[in-house]
Parts: structure tokens; C-alpha cells; sequence
């Protein structure tokens, strides 16, 4: 029954996830072919966003694929997908934008973006090894307890469990960065003149998506930590009545 629960759930977050996916992809086709008005690319965008701010020692680069889009701020390095790097769309000017949106949240010492970036190797190292490590003090507990009475099998999912929270907060702190990214590159957009007032909503119907799909994996998230920490409860709750 509480398995059956929990994919009662899972099941409605995992449709609004392939919805929100599925939003992202048809909004940046419907503005990819609107062609902004001041007819400035994805890299020009960029460039000029960086000049215009004072940001000095980041690169833009292009890599393959559609909606890849991402800031490294380990390399200084701004890159753009090939859909963006070129394109002079609508979509494609609100993507990199958003990029460097990321690049100014650094600048600027956002603290959401410095509390996300100090849980990325922690989260990294939960996404990896927390439900190998749960499944594995399951397993310990099962037969190590029964013979022994030894709690180490309940200390491994426990501490599975706070690794796989660390994965769940960084998706949490994730929110607030996008979104504030987001709105940071629809105000540079029109200051700059890149786009006009009324080509914004394009750009907001592209960047709303894409925070959509934020929110769904973070209740996707929500729900397996939840599922963890019952099962976990669970067994520990045991071993204290035994």
C-alpha cells in the first residue's frame, strides 16, 4: 500500500516533468523563428552583455546539441549551444541572456547562487552514491542485525539519506537562481535594447519554461528523498523497539 501511494505521487510528477520538457522545447521552436529586432545573435548578445557590465576574463563558446546552454564558472567560460550561438531569434537572445544572468549573479555575490555553488560537489557526490549506499545499509541491516544486533547496516542508510537531502537542497537553492537569472536577462534585454517591449513576452514564455522544469524535478526529488527517509525510519524505528 505505501508503495502504491508513493507512485500515486511519483506517476502525476513524472507526466508534469515530460510536459514541462516537452514546453521548454515547443516554446524555444515558436520563438526561434521570430527574429528579433535589433537582429543581434546569441553571441552578440553575450559579448555585448558582458562589455556593458564591466565583466572581464569570460569567454563564449559554442557547443553541440539544442538547448545545452550553460555557465562554467569553474573555466570562465559562457557556452552556447549552436541553436543559440548563432541565431538571431527571439529564443535565442533570451537564452543567452540568461547565461550571463548566471555570470552576473557571480559579479554581483547573489547568495543563492554561492549557497548552490558550495553544495555542488556534495550534491554531486549524493546523486552517485546515496541509494547504493541506502540499499546496501538495508541489505547490512537485514543480516548483520538479525545475527548481531549491530546498528551499522541503520548508520549507512542514514547517512545515505543525508547525502541523497544534500541532492534535494541543491535543487531547492536552484529554484530562486534560475528564476532571479531569468529576470535579470529579460531587464538586460530590454535596457540594452536587444529587445523591444513588446518581443519581452517571447523571451518570458521561453525562460518560464525552462524554470518549469526546475520545479518539476525538485517535487520529483522531494518525493524519492520522502520515500527514502520513511523506509530508513523505518528500520531504525525497528531496531529501537527490538
Amino acid at each position: 500500500m505505501d508503495y502504491l501511494f508513493f507512485l500515486l505521487i511519483l506517476l502525476p510528477l513524472l507526466a508534469l516533468s515530460g510536459w514541462a520538457s516537452a514546453k521548454v522545447n515547443s516554446a524555444y521552436a515558436a520563438f526561434d523563428k521570430v527574429e528579433n529586432s535589433s537582429h543581434m545573435t546569441g553571441y552578440d548578445t553575450a559579448v555585448r552583455l558582458l562589455q556593458r557590465h564591466g565583466v572581464t576574463g569570460i569567454s563564449v563558446g559554442r557547443v553541440k546539441g539544442r538547448l545545452t546552454d550553460h555557465y562554467n564558472p569553474a573555466k570562465n567560460l559562457v557556452n552556447l549551444s549552436v541553436s543559440t550561438y548563432g541565431s538571431s531569434s527571439v529564443a535565442a537572445v533570451a537564452v543567452a541572456a540568461h547565461e550571463i544572468g548566471h555570470v552576473m549573479q557571480k559579479e554581483k555575490g547573489y547568495l543563492p547562487y554561492k549557497i548552490r555553488t558550495a553544495l555542488v560537489p556534495i550534491a554531486n557526490l549524493g546523486s552517485r552514491i546515496a541509494l547504493p549506499l541506502i540499499l546496501a545499509g538495508i541489505l547490512l541491516d537485514i543480516f548483520l542485525f538479525a545475527a548481531t544486533g549491530s546498528s551499522a547496516g541503520q548508520w549507512m542508510m542514514i547517512a545515505g539519506i543525508i547525502l541523497y537531502s544534500a541532492s534535494t537542497l541543491f535543487m531547492l537553492v536552484t529554484l530562486p537562481v534560475e528564476f532571479n537569472a531569468s529576470a535579470r536577462a529579460k531587464k538586460m534585454l530590454v535596457e540594452e535594447g536587444i529587445l523591444r517591449e513588446e518581443e519581452l513576452p517571447g523571451a518570458k514564455k521561453v525562460l518560464n519554461a525552462a524554470a518549469m522544469t526546475y520545479v518539476a524535478s525538485l517535487l520529483i526529488s522531494l518525493v524519492y528523498f520522502l520515500r527514502y527517509l520513511l523506509i530508513v525510519l523505518s528500520f531504525v524505528g525497528r531496531g529501537r523497539d527490538n
